[in-house]
């Protein structure tokens, strides 16, 4: 990386991956966006690395997050029937929230963490939660009587011989487990969801596996997407890949939830609007050590390290200062008219600060829930560290409700077809 970042000349200007992460658009973008003229890149003098002036940046980014927006999109879809999900590595109810909200039922859910399983009970006495490791429970006795089997699998590698992997190569992983819950199950329709980096990990192998073994056991898998929360009424930048599969003897297609053209930000999550009706209810959180509430102190909304005095930034950063890469989660205060950062399930770690935009201190636990678009009455059971881990977690409320209308209308197609006539 150019050492002009040492004499402040970056404080007015963005590199190419700094701009990328800000804007939410990839790099390749970006070139494209220079070529036809509507974000000019200048080139840095002494490394002659692309780099984009702050100003032109913020500009774009107004209209991208235009709070009068009109929008004219709605998902909406009312079920026809009651429709049963049952959830695997539940957390803390994101998911599962998000699709009672669209009219699912849930039947039951899995999840090995006791506090994650205390907060479903809390919240949802009548939910029957199972509590522990997923391999330890059978769940044949829901054999053609469940609709959808969900599951948020974390992503771990398996050996990927040639072009096709069997059920049998993947066992010891969670993904071993879904597959065989999904097959114990034999729903109409099963939806897997994981982080982006399952699209490159382990050069994509990872996912190749994945569909392979879905389509071993019965299911068609859609082609994979990639949401942006951003797009479906959640305050936050956040992408969760969702993974689709249809059992075979079913021949009907499944349509991603259309993105808003509305963008929300954290003054939707935080302030009484659309997204909420009321202020954000009070409640404990993380504090900064004295150090680090010194150097924020001196960062302004929407600002990061490099907005710090050079000999701050040095001292702040360590050996990161001379690395490549924009790294803007650090040292980071969000503003009030942007979407967060993606939320991390621990709010004062170096590397993923997300400072109020007012005060010098991390978001407090409902803060937190509500940039997750949990509703105000959702608790979260243990000690604020715990209550933090389970929200970082957690699919975003809203964006799961939005994929519970997709599945509504595809269901409702599905049973529309198969009523005798």
């Amino acid at each position: 990386m150019c050492n002009v970042y040492q004499d402040g000349y970056m404080k007015e200007y963005l590199s190419l991956s700094e701009a990328s992460e800000l804007i939410g658009k990839s790099k390749e973008t970006l070139r494209r966006w220079d070529k036809e003229g509507i974000l000019n890149a200048v080139r840095e003098p002494v490394s002659n690395y692309r780099v984009y002036r702050k100003d032109d940046v913020q500009t774009l980014l107004k209209p991208l997050f235009e709070e009068n927006l009109e929008d004219e999109v709605s998902n909406y879809e009312a079920p026809d029937n009651e429709y049963s999900v049952l959830e695997l590595f539940a957390g803390a109810g994101g998911l599962a929230v998000g699709m009672e909200k669209a009219g699912l039922k849930c039947v039951a859910l899995n999840e090995i963490d006791k506090w994650a399983c205390q907060t479903l009970r809390k919240n949802r006495p009548n939910w029957k939660v199972l509590e522990g490791d997923v391999k330890n429970f059978d769940f044949s006795e829901l054999y053609n009587k469940v609709d959808i089997v969900t599951g948020g699998f974390p992503c771990q590698a398996f050996s990927y011989a040639g072009k096709k992997l069997g059920l049998k190569d993947a066992r010891g992983t969670l993904f071993y487990e879904f597959a065989r819950v999904v097959t114990e199950v034999n729903p109409s329709i099963c939806i897997g969801e994981n982080v982006r980096g399952l699209l490159s990990h382990d050069n994509g192998n990872t996912l190749q596996g994945m569909i392979s073994i879905l389509d071993e056991i019965g299911y068609n898998v859609i082609p994979v997407q990639v949401l942006k929360a951003v797009q479906y009424r959640v305050p936050q930048k956040r992408e969760r890949l969702i993974l689709v599969g249809i059992r075979k003897d079913i021949d009907i297609e499944f349509e991603y939830p259309k993105p808003h053209k509305k963008i929300y930000n954290l003054k939707d999550a935080l302030k009484k609007g659309e997204l909420f009706n009321s202020d954000v209810p009070e409640s404990s959180g993380a504090k900064y050590p004295e150090y680090k509430k010194n150097v924020l102190d001196l960062v302004p909304p929407k600002g990061y390290w490099r907005d710090l005095p050079v000999d701050i930034q040095k001292e702040y950063m360590g050996g990161s200062y001379f690395l490549g890469g924009g790294k803007t989660g650090m040292a980071r205060r969000i503003g009030w008219d942007e979407p967060s950062l993606t939320l991390t399930c621990s709010p004062a770690q170096k590397q993923t600060e997300r400072c109020h935009p007012d005060e010098t201190r991390p978001f407090t636990v409902r803060e937190y829930a509500r940039i997750q678009t949990f509703p105000d009455d959702w608790e979260f059971a243990g000690s604020v560290a715990q209550q933090y881990k389970q929200i970082g977690n957690a699919v975003p409320v809203n964006l799961a409700q939005e994929l519970g209308f997709s599945i509504v209308k595809f269901l409702n197609q599905y049973y529309s077809l198969s009523k005798p006539r």
